[in-house]
């Protein structure tokens, strides 16, 4: 009896032993680790399309990451999953903090560059705020002159055309506004503006034409003489210009004009919205 009751104990102390041993060998997870787990996590649900779940992962994932190079990873992961589901407050805020911790991370020009794309991407639905269209351009003129020869600087340069076109849509929305209710000098600011900054645009011929209009109209012929002459020494072929020349002749008929240069889509879109 007393032999067996040895053999049971020894057993036991074996057992507990035994266990303690495996328990001290199994090494617990760094947090390194921990992080890089939670960072594949988060891909796997920017891949499915949960774009808030995988942000938050990829905060997670970068407090714990001690290596440099994955903790900016996993911020500015963090950040694209916020500019993906359109919470472009949250992105930029956290774009802007990116650039502050990690300065040399060597996706600063795509850092920069998203920065912008959050502004130009709220444009068309800020119809009376140009705070998007101002800082999306100088954005993407940062971009342009810190990093010419990138793809993103390619693009920071077409897009700033369009910022342009917008910039002169909204001064003609504005100074046909004007020119409604009669207020001839603020129209005549605004046209102004559109024909000196904005020369470039569909836009200046219409504002051309504009100023020979109030010109006329306030009784400053003279004035209105010099913008037409301007008007038709650049575009004496276009409908502008005959409309004007009709101010000054006023049986004079405009005649039916043949299908001008085609416009692009996508300043097409953006002339319609402020006619």
């Amino acid at each position: 009896m007393l032999k067996n009751l040895l053999i049971l104990f020894l057993s036991i102390s074996l057992l507990f032993s035994c266990s303690k041993k495996e328990v001290q060998e199994v090494d617990e997870p760094t947090d390194t680790e921990i992080g890089m787990a939670l960072y594949e996590e988060a891909v796997q649900a920017l891949k499915e399309g949960d774009a808030f779940y995988a942000g938050k992962k990829f905060k997670e994932a970068e407090s714990l990451m001690t290596k440099y190079t994955w903790a900016s990873k996993a911020s500015l992961m963090a950040n694209y999953a916020e500019y993906s589901r359109s919470a472009y407050s949250n992105a930029i805020f956290g774009l802007e903090r990116h650039l502050n911790n990690y300065p040399a991370d060597e996706n600063l020009p795509y850092v920069h560059y998203l920065i912008a794309i959050c502004y130009y991407e709220q444009i068309l639905d800020e119809k009376k705020d140009l705070a998007p269209l101002l800082k999306a351009k100088e954005k993407f003129e940062f971009v342009m002159e810190n990093y010419p020869d990138t793809d993103y600087g390619t693009d920071a340069r077409f897009k700033i055309d369009l910022i342009i076109d917008q910039l002169a849509a909204k001064e003609m929305s504005v100074a046909r506004f004007y020119m409604k209710t009669e207020k001839w000098i603020p129209a005549l600011n605004r046209l102004k503006t559109v024909v000196d900054e904005y020369d470039t645009t569909i836009f200046v011929e219409e504002a051309l034409h504009r100023l020979v209009e109030v010109y006329y109209r306030l009784g400053l012929e003279e004035e209105a003489k010099q913008a037409a002459s301007i008007l038709g020494y650049n575009y004496q072929s276009g409908e502008w210009y005959e409309r004007s020349y009709k101010v000054f002749n006023k049986k004079y008929k405009t005649k039916k004009l043949k299908k001008q240069k085609e416009m692009g889509i996508i300043r097409k879109k953006i002339k319609s919205l402020f006619e």
